[in-house]
């Protein structure tokens, strides 16, 4: 039987050029590099430039995207961008990243479930092309987390960073098996009675303020592995597939602990564990685009490749996308 599938045509990301090391952040606040390292796995960050805002970082990646998918812009007919730093309350930050690609037609929001965002909208993406609204999208996670952050707060500061990662997704044929090209599988979840464990302290609504980012670090690590590994098993369950046929799994890049957990408990290989939280930092949205584009580009993520992505964020939400390269 044939169906119609999402299959990502092309990815790019961008990082700003300002990149602050963990000796840095030392001479900023009371730590250390080997504090840092020994509780998130995270050597180096990268922080956007005054006045670089959330909506540069995005079109840098959507352009590097668009050339790895040799797709012209005029092609693309949806732009859905996963971001929780706006560059303002509103208009959506995917109409500036529309305008700065010269394109004047079809549709454009923003998409805000924090780090779980870029899952969410790639399976956004995936319902509107499996359902013919849209035949090519440009998925796109975007975020200027230094901006919310309490740089004298040791706990958070050394965490996050900023950055940029698209991919362009299309419409093709497939016959409805594992086989094919495409997102296979994908799951969502939020259970908002988690909501403050993870949050900014300000918004319009609320203090009318942008506020600091606030964690309860114990409790995100604690809920996070159990989180990951059910939309995990979900999808194995979904496709009949298990950790021994994926090629990559790409999580959402918060903490190195984190990461080696779930794997751990999923029964996934060390050596099929996508990484770049000692590089980027915790970039939210960004993250699973960031490390996505790395794996491309240096040769580990081939055509045909199983491909898992996770995420979990405030809210709490969390999702995973089973997808074959």
């Amino acid at each position: 039987m044939s169906v119609i599938r999402s299959t990502v045509i092309g990815c790019g990301s961008y990082l700003p050029a300002k990149c602050l090391t963990n000796a840095d952040l030392s001479r900023m606040v009371d730590t250390s590099d080997d504090w840092i390292v020994q509780r998130t796995g995270i050597r180096q960050r990268h922080i956007a430039a005054e006045g670089e805002m959330t909506s540069d970082l995005a079109l840098n990646a959507a352009r590097a995207a668009l050339e790895n998918a040799g797709v012209d812009a005029q092609d693309i007919d949806t732009i859905i961008l996963a971001t929780a730093t706006p560059d303002y309350t509103f208009p959506a930050t995917a109409v500036t990243v529309q305008a700065g690609l010269g394109i004047h037609h079809g549709a454009a929001f923003d998409v805000h479930a924090v780090c779980s965002g870029f899952v969410y909208a790639l399976t956004t993406a995936d319902a509107y092309i499996r359902s013919g609204m849209s035949k090519r999208v440009l998925v796109i996670g975007a975020e200027t987390f230094s901006r919310i952050l309490d740089w004298n707060d040791r706990t958070t500061c050394v965490l996050f960073g900023d950055g940029a990662g698209a991919v362009v997704v299309e419409a093709s044929e497939g016959t409805g098996d594992i086989a094919d090209r495409g997102v296979l599988t994908s799951h969502l979840r939020s259970d908002g009675r988690h909501k403050d464990k993870l949050y900014v302290d300000g918004g319009p609504s609320a203090t009318q303020t942008t506020g600091h980012l606030r964690m309860e670090g114990r409790e995100v690590f604690k809920h996070a592995v159990g989180m990951i590994t059910d939309v995990i098993e979900d999808a194995f369950n979904e496709t009949g597939t298990t950790a021994d046929d994926l090629t990559w799994f790409i999580p959402h890049q918060a903490n190195k602990r984190i990461i080696d957990a779930s794997a751990r408990k999923l029964g996934i290989a060390p050596e099929k564990v996508v990484t770049t939280v000692d590089r980027h930092g915790n970039t939210s949205a960004a993250s699973i685009p960031l490390a996505l584009d790395t794996a491309v580009r240096d040769g580990r993520v081939k055509r045909g490749d199983l491909v898992l992505l996770e995420a979990m964020g405030g809210g709490f939400t969390w999702g995973s996308v089973l997808l074959r390269w």
